[in-house]
């Protein structure tokens, strides 16, 4: 039962908003299938699925809500968990800023489910992961990895007539490999909503090669050197960028997407020109939910064009305030990028630092998003177009809206974790001190 098709999600939500008193009531249903696989010094650890569908009722009256949710399907269940919905709302204070539920609405078909990962199952785990198992044994290397695939759907009804229903799926990949001394080590990462293109024998003979090509890491002066980031390490630091699309926060002054007077930097360019960043529900790489959390359509949005700003999400509640049009959030980001390889970007540079990926990441200053945080699992000094030897780890203060201004070259895009991001070679990025770590 906790994979429900488009019928049966619709007919248990009018079931539930049947047994509803209140002015307003909105019901959200979620189910999930699963499993995973651990391993760590070379043998598998764990190994088990998942299955979960619960409901959560939110009822209002007036603008006073609240919330009660459940995983018990039957009849007087259901009607329980709306009536514990309905006196909570009655207990809680107005909510100032209450938005009436949205009427009917139009959605994009989703294209985020995929046959081939909801399939997955213990069988076709455990050969990926021995393939990736073997790679470690025969380079004499101790692996630690997780697998785990999910497929799911959501869907939500409320007393307004709306209705909108996704399904969903996905898998992903990581392993840390490190050399018996443990002076050397490597890691990838990879996500991919088809479990086809998932492919644990190569990628760990990438991570296998990093944990031997970091051993007898060599010291190097900090300071400011031209970069080229990984996809990885790329996107370890957009993250913090991307969640600054918020036009509440910068109108509050709050994010670096805030100017001084109360105004915000809608309409500037604040990146290089090289830089464009969207979001689309339909990306065939990168497919999400075509609704958002209170109900609105998710569309294709261009963030950033030529390093220019040109959308902020708006709540309901913050659009009305200012008079706009409501924007769902920015969800899972796109940034283009260029035709060349990681390898083509090494090739053209004369001096530099290779960065897998970067580690331990916190704020500095939120108001310019300086982050600090360190190298990790494969740092390696670039001469001549080649790399010549590893280098040990720095901690780094930077913040991306500086490293996106530096923009030499962008490599050709790939998924990473829940976003599509290129390798990046980027000029003066800040490394301010040496790290023993590994």
């Amino acid at each position: 039962m906790a994979i429900l098709n488009k019928e049966e999600a619709q007919k248990l939500l009018k079931k539930v908003l049947s047994y509803t008193k209140a002015d307003e009531c909105e019901v959200n249903l979620s189910g999930s299938e699963g499993g995973n696989i651990r391993y760590a010094r070379n043998s598998v650890s764990t190994a088990g699925s998942a299955s979960r569908l619960s409901l959560a009722v939110t009822a209002s009256f007036g603008k006073k809500s609240g919330t009660a949710t459940i995983n018990e399907f039957d009849d007087a269940s259901l009607a329980k968990v709306v009536q514990r919905a309905e006196e909570v709302a009655q207990l809680a204070p107005e909510n100032p800023e209450y938005m009436p539920l949205l009427g009917p609405q139009t959605y994009l078909d989703s294209i985020a489910y995929n046959k081939a990962t909801a399939a997955m199952d213990p069988d076709m785990r455990a050969t990926a992961v021995e393939k990736s198992l073997k790679v470690s044994t025969d380079a004499n290397l101790e692996a630690a990895g997780f697998l785990e695939n999910e497929a799911g759907f959501s869907a939500m009804m409320n007393s307004k007539g709306l209705f909108a229903y996704n399904t969903d799926s996905d898998v992903s990949f990581s392993v840390t490999m490190r050399n018996q001394a443990g002076t050397g080590s490597g890691y990838v990462s990879k996500s991919f909503n088809d479990a086809t293109k998932l492919d644990t024998l190569t990628l760990t003979k990438i991570a296998a090669s990093k944990a031997n090509g970091s051993a007898n890491a060599k010291a190097i002066e900090p300071g400011k050197y031209t970069v080229i980031l990984e996809p990885l390490a790329a996107s370890d630091l957009l993250g913090n960028l991307f969640s600054g699309f918020d036009a509440r926060t910068a109108d509050e002054g709050r994010s670096y997407m805030s100017k001084k007077g109360g105004t915000t930097r809608l309409g500037e360019k604040l990146f290089d020109e090289k830089v464009n960043i969207y979001t689309d529900p339909l990306h065939p790489d990168l497919p999400s939910r075509t609704f958002s959390g209170d109900g609105l359509p998710i569309k294709k949005t261009v963030w950033v064009e030529n390093g220019v700003v040109k959308n902020l999400a708006y709540s309901r509640y913050w659009a009305q305030k200012k008079g706009v049009e409501p924007q769902p959030g920015a969800g899972r980001m796109i940034m283009e990028g260029g035709t060349s390889s990681l390898e083509d970007l090494i090739k053209g540079t004369d001096k530099g630092i290779l960065v897998t990926r970067f580690w331990y990441i916190r704020f500095v200053d939120p108001q310019t998003l300086l982050l600090t945080g360190l190298t990790r699992d494969g740092t390696f000094y670039i001469e001549n177009g080649k790399i010549q030897f590893p280098i040990k780890n720095f901690r780094f203060n930077e913040s991306p809206v500086i490293m996106l201004n530096n923009v030499e070259e962008l490599g050709k895009p790939e998924r990473t974790l829940n976003m599509i991001v290129p390798p990046m070679k980027i000029r003066d990025f800040t490394f301010t001190s040496l790290s023993d770590a590994v």
